[in-house]
């Protein structure tokens, strides 16, 4: 048992002693891969937890603009359908000291600001929570960023009136890069 012991304590003693000097995760420059213009289409749920499956397509454009020196974005967002025009704007900042991303979004039909969804990246995916008022009753929000490559990436958001026991996905945008000719 002592020869363990006696081989166990370097090991675990290196294991802390590399834990304590590695740097926490710098992620300011989590959303460089979405500057620029971008085609966007989008699909979005017409009443999200009624149990309603009916979905409204459009199809745009994102323009996504680094602001304070990257430590934030803005991203514009047009989109026109068949029932009509929707433009959007999102205001991503970079906490610091949190090392998480605080993204608020505004609809250009109310001109007010929704609740931050706050979170970061991990292993290439975003994931962002809020608790809202939805209809008037309390719910979380989940928004989350994946498949991202050089020139597309897949947003959606999804509702939960239980908990985060179950979520709805009520928003799905895809979008794709446009590249100069």
């Amino acid at each position: 048992m002592i020869h363990r012991l006696r081989i166990l304590c370097p090991l675990l003693l290196c294991s802390l002693i590399a834990l304590a000097d590695e740097k926490p995760r710098d992620g300011q420059h989590d959303f460089d891969f979405h500057f620029g213009t971008w085609k966007t289409q989008v699909k979005r749920r017409v009443r999200p937890l009624t149990g309603s499956n009916t979905w409204v397509e459009m199809n745009g454009t994102t323009v996504v603009r680094k602001v304070l020196n990257g430590r934030a974005n803005l991203v514009e967002l047009t989109a026109d359908s068949p029932n009509g025009h929707f433009e959007g704007m999102s205001l991503r900042l970079y906490n610091p000291e949190s090392r998480q991303w605080s993204l608020n979004f505004a609809n250009a039909a109310d001109g007010t600001l929704t609740e931050s969804t706050i979170g970061e990246f991990k292993n290439g995916r975003g994931e962002f929570y809020a608790q809202e008022t939805y209809n008037g009753r309390s719910i979380l929000v989940r928004f989350v960023i994946f498949d991202i490559t050089p020139n597309s990436c897949h947003f959606e958001q999804a509702f939960s009136d239980d908990g985060g026991k179950t979520w709805e996905v009520n928003w799905i945008a895809t979008d794709t890069r446009v590249t100069e000719p």
